[in-house]
């Protein structure tokens, strides 16, 4: 009987040593091409092509009206760009706020919201006279030439360009983990991938579009993870993702326990969803076409992420530093593992995490947010058990960060 739970346990740990060791090599390739920095890229001829800048929203009414505002000073002819509000159930009054700017508000109304149909919809009513479909979320502020860098990346034959996502607000420990978490996926799965000669990853806002590939794309998508089918649709017809590092968008970053909870179920139920649709026609166009972007990306999709790898490793770690320095004998012998394997995996894993993380981070306030790590952690894990139904429905997040962010932009002149 010992004999035989002892093979079970063996082959169960040498299952998640190996999930474990692909997860810590596949980020720490693209962690360390992210130190290196590349070659500018210059274009020929410039074109001003036209926004359609949406900014779809539910129950946005405390931030979207600096939002529209702050779309509208952009360092880009005004001809050239439409600022258009999606607003699904706003209050009249936020309505009547809006409908006083320039802009364009379209209402829409669902028995069961999705950011997808809000978008969807949005096109059919505005038409076809943009080139570039420019999606921001109802919290996000752009820096004034953001327009100007997208527009760039498609004079350099880009046709799907996303741009540098960062923290608007890091009140508080959660919303410094949020900000540094963000930073190390733009490092890993944008720079890193840019680097190496892959697409970048998708985010969902602040991103750039080929205005007829994204309405004929979107027609066909009605998914809550939108963004990562998009992506997804994108590399399996081989279209490659730009990103644009210095083109930056201010997003809000998570304050609260039950709000990261509710993002991270639906992030992880998106990814599992997708691994589990693509991973067979991935493999497929890997061997039949060479489309290792496209296969890349199926792999994404069942990274763990950081908080949960590191947490993850250093349980693992401190178990088999206790078994190997106590010498407890009746449980070493159920595995089959040393405990410098799992040391290797986590140093190796907190010195890629080390390398990505922006030097503005390193200071008092950020290692006073890390001391919520374990609260993180343990957070991720509830996020995991709760995934079941978080890929078929809408999980809204609230967004109430209105402080005004341009104090803290950089002056370029």
């Amino acid at each position: 009987m010992n004999t035989s739970l002892s093979i079970v346990l063996s082959l169960f740990e040498l299952i998640t040593f190996a999930y474990l060791a692909f997860a810590t090599l596949y980020i720490t390739v693209y962690g360390f091409a992210s130190i290196f920095n590349r070659k500018p890229q210059t274009a020929n001829a410039v074109k001003r092509r036209k926004f359609a800048v949406m900014i779809p929203g539910y129950k946005e009414d405390l931030v979207i009206v600096d939002v529209a505002k702050d779309a509208l000073e952009q360092d880009y002819p005004s001809e050239y760009y439409d600022v258009i509000v999606i607003a699904d159930s706003f209050k009249p009054e936020t309505l009547r706020e809006l409908q006083k700017l320039p802009i364009r508000v379209e209402v829409v109304v669902f028995e069961v919201s999705k950011k997808s149909k809000a978008l969807n919809k949005c096109m059919a009513a505005i038409g076809d006279d943009y080139d570039v479909a420019m999606i921001l979320d109802a919290d996000n502020l752009m820096e004034h030439d953001v327009l100007q860098k997208i527009n760039h990346a498609f004079d350099l034959g880009y046709l799907a360009v996303q741009g540098h996502r960062t923290a608007k607000n890091t009140n508080t420990s959660f919303a410094i983990l949020d900000a540094i978490s963000e930073e190390i996926n733009n490092k890993i799965f944008r720079k890193g991938h840019r680097i190496l000669g892959l697409s970048s990853a998708l985010i969902g806002s602040g991103m750039g579009i080929d205005y007829k590939l994204y309405k004929a794309m979107m027609a066909e998508i009605d998914s809550v993870g939108e963004d990562k089918e998009l992506e997804m649709r994108l590399l399996q017809n081989n279209y490659t993702i730009e990103y644009v590092e210095d083109a930056h968008i201010y997003d809000e970053k998570t304050s609260q326990s039950k709000v990261f909870v509710n993002q991270r179920r639906r992030w992880i139920a998106a990814q599992l969803l997708h691994f589990k649709a693509y991973f067979f026609p991935g493999l497929t166009d890997l061997f039949k076409q060479g489309n290792f972007d496209f296969f890349d990306k199926v792999l994404q999709m069942i990274q763990p992420p950081r908080i949960l790898l590191s947490g993850t490793l250093f349980l693992l770690t401190l178990s088999s530093g206790l078994v190997f320095f106590f010498q407890l004998n009746a449980v070493s012998q159920y595995f089959s593992l040393g405990f410098y394997y799992w040391l290797s995996l986590l140093l190796i894993t907190i010195f890629t995490l080390m390398i990505s993380v922006p030097r503005k981070f390193y200071n008092l306030k950020t290692f006073k947010a890390l001391l919520s790590l374990p609260l993180g952690f343990v957070l991720m894990i509830l996020s995991f058990l709760k995934i079941k139904g978080a890929g078929s429905k809408f999980i809204h997040t609230t967004h109430s960060h209105t402080e005004n962010i341009k104090k803290n932009r950089q002056k370029k002149k």
